[in-house]
C-alpha cells in the first residue's frame, strides 16, 4: 500500500455521537485507483423464508473475513448488509482481493447451499456516473471503530452488480477462503423492551439532503430513549450457550479441507472452545488473561448495531411506543419524499462475528435482525421505491 494510501486510512475522521453519522463534513472520499470488493446473496428473501438466517448472515460477514484476511489487513473500510457485504481495497490489493471475493463466492456455494454475486467496482467508473464513496468511521468502542459510507456509490456498485456488471467468476472447486476469525456461536438475543426492529431510510425523490440528515438524527433520537440507546445486545453480553447450526456453520468456515475428516476436527475444535467458555462463564474463573464475563461484555461494546451506507441502517431493540414513533416518523419522510425506508420487526437480534483472538480487543460483531432483519426491510424498501415510480407522473 502507498503512503498516500496508508495515510488516507490513518487520518479518516472517527466520530462518537451517533448522531452525526449523516454530516457530510465528516466524510472523506476514497483515493484514485480504489475500488469497491462487494457482494450479495441471490434471493436471499427464500432462503431466509426457510429459516437460514444463520447461513445468509455467515455468507455477508464471510466477504469481510476473507477480503481482510487475504490481505493481511483488518483496517480496510467495510459495511455488513446482513445478506452481503462491501469492502474498500486499494489499488495494489485489486488482484489479491480479486481472488479472495471468488474463493468466497464458490464457499458459499459449496458449503452453504447458497448462490452468491461477487463483484469488483472501479472508484473511477463510480464517479464517472455521478456518484461517490465517501468513507468516516464512527467509534462504537474505545478498540473498536466501524466504517461508514456515504456519496451514493454503494447503491450504485450494488445495483449494477445485480445487473451483471462487474461480475467475477467463481473459483474451481474445492477452492475455499481464509475465514480465520469467522465465528457464528450465539444464541439468537431475544429483545427485552418488546421489538426487535430492522429500519433502513434512504434518501428520498426530493433528494433534499438538509429534510433527510434531519430525519435521520429524530428516528436516531427515537432509538436511543432509554440507557442502551436501543442496543439489542445486553450489555453484559449474550447469553451462553450452544447452537448447533451456528457451531455447524463455523466448522464448516475454518475448516482447512472441504472433506468431512476436516470438518469434522474443526467441528470438535469448535465445541470444545465453546464448552470451554460456557464453563468458565458458569463458573466466574478465568483461563491465564482470558476472562468470559470480561469477554462478553465486549462484545456487547464492539457490535454494530447501527451504521450509515447511503442511508440509515440500524437494528434496535424498542418498546411498542417508540416503534410507532418510528414508524410514523419514517411515513412522514416518505409523504414528504425526503425518504424511502424499510421496516422489520422480529422478536430477537442475531449476531455474527469475526474474532481475530479470543486474547485480542478488536474482536467485531455484526447485528441483523433474527427473522428477515436488514434483507427484509431492504424488500419492503425496494417495493416501496417501485410504488413510487410507478405512480410518479410522467415526465
Amino acid at each position: 500500500m502507498t503512503t498516500a494510501d496508508e495515510e488516507f486510512l490513518a487520518g479518516l475522521p472517527v466520530f462518537r455521537h451517533f448522531e452525526d453519522v449523516a454530516d457530510p463534513a465528516l466524510y472523506r472520499a476514497l483515493p484514485p485507483g480504489w475500488a469497491l470488493a462487494i457482494a450479495d446473496i441471490i434471493d436471499s428473501t427464500a432462503a431466509i423464508g426457510t429459516g437460514r438466517y444463520k447461513a445468509v448472515n455467515m455468507a455477508g460477514a464471510a466477504v469481510i473475513s476473507a477480503v481482510s484476511n487475504s490481505l493481511e489487513r483488518h483496517d480496510l473500510p467495510f459495511v455488513f448488509g446482513g445478506d452481503g457485504a462491501a469492502v474498500a481495497v486499494p489499488p495494489q490489493s485489486l488482484s489479491v482481493a480479486r481472488t479472495a471475493l471468488s474463493n468466497v463466492q464458490r464457499w458459499v456455494k459449496d458449503d452453504l447451499d447458497l448462490a452468491m454475486r461477487v463483484a469488483l467496482v472501479p472508484i473511477e467508473d463510480i464517479r464517472d456516473n455521478g456518484f461517490d464513496i465517501r468513507v468516516a468511521r464512527f467509534q462504537a468502542s474505545d478498540d473498536v471503530s466501524y466504517a461508514m459510507f456515504s456519496g451514493g456509490g454503494n447503491s450504485w456498485a450494488e445495483a449494477r452488480m445485480k445487473e451483471g456488471q462487474y461480475a467475477l467468476a467463481a473459483a474451481d472447486a474445492g477452492a475455499r477462503p481464509d475465514l480465520t476469525g469467522l465465528s457464528c456461536r450465539w444464541n439468537p438475543i431475544p429483545a427485552s423492551h418488546g421489538k426487535v426492529v430492522s429500519v433502513i431510510a434512504v434518501p428520498g425523490p426530493s433528494q433534499d439532503m438538509p429534510a433527510f440528515r434531519q430525519l435521520v438524527i429524530d428516528l436516531v433520537d427515537l432509538a436511543e430513549q432509554d440507557s442502551r440507546h436501543g442496543h439489542p445486545v445486553p450489555e453484559d453480553g449474550p447469553k451462553l450457550g450452544f447452537v448447533g447450526e451456528g457451531l455447524g456453520l463455523e466448522a464448516r468456515a475454518g475448516a482447512a479441507h472441504q472433506d468431512l475428516w476436516g470438518r469434522t476436527r474443526r467441528a470438535m475444535r469448535v465445541l470444545s472452545e465453546s464448552l470451554l467458555v460456557n464453563i468458565l462463564g458458569l463458573t466466574k474463573l478465568s483461563l491465564g488473561r482470558f476472562n468470559a464475563a470480561n469477554y462478553r461484555r465486549s462484545v456487547a461494546s464492539n457490535t454494530d448495531f447501527r451504521k450509515f451506507d447511503d442511508g440509515l441502517k440500524m437494528t434496535v431493540d424498542i418498546d411498542a411506543t417508540r416503534l410507532e414513533k418510528i414508524r410514523s416518523r419514517l411515513e412522514q419522510g416518505r409523504l414528504s419524499g425526503s425518504c424511502y425506508y424499510g421496516l422489520h420487526e422480529q422478536d430477537a437480534a442475531l449476531m455474527t462475528c469475526i474474532v481475530p483472538s479470543p486474547l485480542s480487543r478488536d474482536h467485531m460483531h455484526f447485528v441483523d435482525g433474527a427473522d428477515g432483519g436488514y434483507a427484509a426491510a431492504a424488500s419492503h424498501l425496494k417495493q416501496q421505491m417501485q410504488s413510487a415510480m410507478l405512480q410518479a407522473p410522467p415526465v
